[in-house]
């Protein structure tokens, strides 16, 4: 089964507990505070397996929560940060909001991203020892990890996609040009899953394949398979269309290619306008072929299409297809690289908070977990990172629930301990 579009929970872990202990040793009067702080929860990661082509691994397993870091100890001692949480997808998986849909990531020939961050570790009571504070009594709690919900959407990274209706032949032409070994038969929907494989051309040069399946009338409403797999065909710089020359299914070569073209325009009409070559298979079996071969080219010649007359079952014509798709390749541009919609603002606000403002000693006091969560990401005495703190703080509606709670220029608003003069 393939799978190319799942739903998934992720979960940084939680930071320890400071510890609350006293150093007590013979001879060593008044020992003071010596508890340690709790370790860092780890982080999730997400990193590009090159040995998978699908999202299968996903099907059973849809929550993933990172370690949670270790109490912290006596004698100083700090707690142990909980181990990271990587999670391996396919090279051109797409990371989306749950909620929104927005891409958070593409994940295409890119380093590991970190898309939940795990809590700090709290403090210990030796952190909170002074003059005049010398037996404090408390710690701090670990601060919690970030959690979200994603959408993970596959979105193959191919050069060329093979496309066209069931049976035409495109596994065999991917089993004759590269290494790939896709399942062929003479009967339809052979291919479930998209097949990729690499096409050599000379030495240190090539290009990558996909055979691309499902594609019927209606695809684009869903029929068949074509709905779960028209995506894969969006990265593809180039299109070869492949067709049955020969009519041995009784379908007219013409009437396929205006069909699955329209089928392409209804998804997206961007790929409609990818450029094409149409791929004449089965040319072998022309002999005993009903098509109107001069038709057929009229109709091509019309809409300039490239035409290659090949045969997987003998190999005629495949040498020269497969010249003819890198010089084209040459002078395409690059694969697509989906960029993020969501901003790193954005990003640090769950789509579940809940803000807490009350009015203490003429102080405006701002509570809620998600606050106290982000002020542990924060470096307050970095300018960026408090930039981006009241870049935060504006886009998730605190500065307007203030206003709306009769905050005014000069008044003082607490966030944890850190105060500032509120300015609008």
């Amino acid at each position: 089964m393939f799978v190319d579009n799942v739903k998934i929970y992720v979960k940084a872990g939680d930071g320890g507990a400071g510890a609350v202990s006293f150093r007590r040793e013979k001879y060593v009067p008044a020992g003071g505070p010596d508890g340690g702080d709790g370790g860092k929860g780890g982080d999730v990661i997400f990193m590009i397996d090159e040995g998978t082509n699908t999202l299968l691994a996903f099907r059973y397993k849809r929550k993933f929560i990172a370690m949670n870091g270790e109490p912290g100890k006596p004698a100083k001692f700090h707690g142990k940060s909980g181990e990271d949480l990587v999670i391996k997808v396919p090279s051109g998986t797409l990371i989306r909001d749950a909620e929104t849909g927005r891409i958070i990531k593409d994940m295409s020939d890119c380093d590991p991203f970190v898309i939940c961050r795990g809590g700090k570790g709290g403090w210990g009571n030796r952190r909170f020892a002074t003059a005049t504070r010398q037996t404090p009594r408390f710690a701090k709690s670990g601060r919690k990890g970030e959690e979200r919900h994603l959408l993970l959407e596959l979105k193959m990274l191919a050069d060329v996609g093979l496309i066209g209706f069931p049976n035409v032949g495109k596994s065999s032409i991917l089993a004759r040009i590269s290494a790939a070994r896709p399942k062929i038969a003479d009967y339809h929907f052979t291919t479930l899953s998209p097949n990729l494989g690499v096409v050599r051309i000379g030495e240190g040069s090539g290009f990558v394949a996909a055979d691309i399946p499902g594609l019927i009338e209606g695809a684009a409403e869903g029929a068949g398979l074509g709905h779960d797999f028209l995506r894969h065909i969006e990265r593809c710089r180039l299109l070869l269309h492949v067709v049955d020359i020969a009519g041995t299914e009784g379908r007219d070569p013409v009437e396929d290619i205006i069909k699955i073209n329209a089928e392409l325009k209804n998804y997206s009409e961007e790929l409609a306008q990818r450029p094409q070559i149409i791929v004449a298979n089965k040319s072998d079996m022309l002999e005993s072929s009903e098509v109107d071969i001069k038709a057929f080219e009229r109709f091509v010649d019309e809409n300039e299409w490239e035409l290659v007359y090949v045969s997987a079952a003998t190999g005629d014509g495949l040498d020269r297809l497969v010249r003819l798709v890198g010089d084209r390749l040459r002078l395409l541009p690059p694969l697509k690289i989906y960029e993020p919609e969501i901003e790193p603002e954005e990003q640090a606000i769950p789509s579940a908070r809940e803000t807490e403002i009350q009015l203490v000693d003429g102080v405006y006091v701002v509570k809620g977990d998600w606050l106290y969560n982000l002020m542990g990401q924060v470096n307050l005495d970095d300018w960026e990172s408090l930039s981006f703190f009241q870049r935060v703080l504006q886009r998730s509606g605190v500065i307007d629930l203030l206003v709306e709670h009769g905050v005014k220029d000069g008044d003082t608003v607490s966030i944890y301990d850190f105060e500032f003069e509120f300015m609008k």
